[in-house]
């Protein structure tokens, strides 16, 4: 194990797909919260949240060789300044490293974990990243997207995570790679329930493309491709 993840606890993985001849494998990041040390486990919420994506990711994808890799962190916390589900995320990218060679990895997080996939897309493994309502700050760095390929989709009526927040941070990505769609999710709140079957089609057409074992769908090409700030606006 890295030993940047401290030993008391141990992240887990849970694998969907193949796991030998992978072409590509995308890592899905869960939520949490600003400060806890409580273990997250199998049951939580915002854990089971991720799962219908990696399923629907592995319907699509695993014939291509795509795996899906859903971690659960060590705590439930942010927790500033150890960022532990930073420390997590890198664990969990030196394990497909691991277990798969250089293949191409796309991030995908929901809340405090689109949060995470934002902060570690810079590893040289990562190509893309899909930001799922995620939990931003006005100073949030973007330095590390230059070179990846960015979404980023947030529900409008989001009390938990603010979606002006995450269109401000499109705009900055927008500066240091110009691949930057941000998706307006009208009628919709921070769980992803009322669309939900929006959201996987959403999510499971970025990430094949991404790892290029499919064409990106023409609404995602379209957002790629828009202007900023005003093609930043693209409603869902």
């Amino acid at each position: 194990m890295n030993d940047s993840v401290n030993d008391r606890a141990r992240p887990a993985i849970r694998v969907f797909g193949p796991t030998e001849n992978v072409r590509g494998v995308a890592l899905l990041l869960h939520g949490g919260r600003e400060r806890s040390h409580e273990r997250v486990h199998r049951y939580r919420s915002a854990y089971l949240r991720m799962l219908p994506f990696a399923r629907d990711i592995r319907h699509e994808g695993g014939s291509e060789g795509v795996a899906a890799w859903v971690l659960r962190y060590r705590y439930r916390g942010w927790n500033a300044p150890e960022l532990d589900p930073v420390l997590d995320a890198a664990w969990a990218l030196d394990e497909i490293r691991r277990a798969h060679g250089d293949v191409p990895v796309a991030l995908v997080g929901h809340s405090m974990g689109g949060r995470t996939a934002l902060r570690v897309a810079g590893a040289d493994s990562v190509v893309a990243v899909c930001a799922l309502a995620p939990w931003t700050k006005p100073n949030e760095p973007v330095e590390q997207l230059a070179g990846r390929t960015v979404l980023i989709a947030h529900g409008l009526l989001d009390k938990m995570t603010d979606p002006e927040l995450s269109f401000r941070y499109a705009e900055r990505a927008k500066a240091v790679t110009d691949r930057v769609a941000h998706f307006d999710v009208h009628d919709e709140g921070h769980a992803m329930l009322r669309k939900s079957a929006a959201w996987t089609r959403l999510v499971t057409g970025f990430t094949l493309g991404a790892l290029g074992t499919q064409p990106f769908d023409p609404v995602i090409t379209n957002a790629l491709g828009q202007p900023s700030p005003e093609g930043l606006r693209i409603p869902l």
